[in-house]
């Protein structure tokens, strides 16, 4: 499957959105936690690893070591 920006967005967007969906399903955790500490702490660690996926395969495909 080729990725692009749209595809790594929408697919980052629904494994965020299905964590969440789960968390608020479980009940283990008040709504209101789920969605104003958990749910952006998921993009920003989500973003974060994402960027090192990235930089770690242009360091990978490049070839030079």
């Amino acid at each position: 499957m080729e990725f692009d920006i749209t595809r790594t967005a929408v697919l980052f967007l629904v494994l965020v959105a299905a964590g969440v969906a789960a968390l608020l399903a479980m009940g283990v955790m008040a709504t209101s936690t789920v969605l104003m500490m958990v749910a952006p702490a998921m993009l920003v660690f989500g973003a974060v690893c994402l960027g090192i996926g990235i930089k770690h395969g242009e360091y990978r495909a490049g070839g030079t070591r």
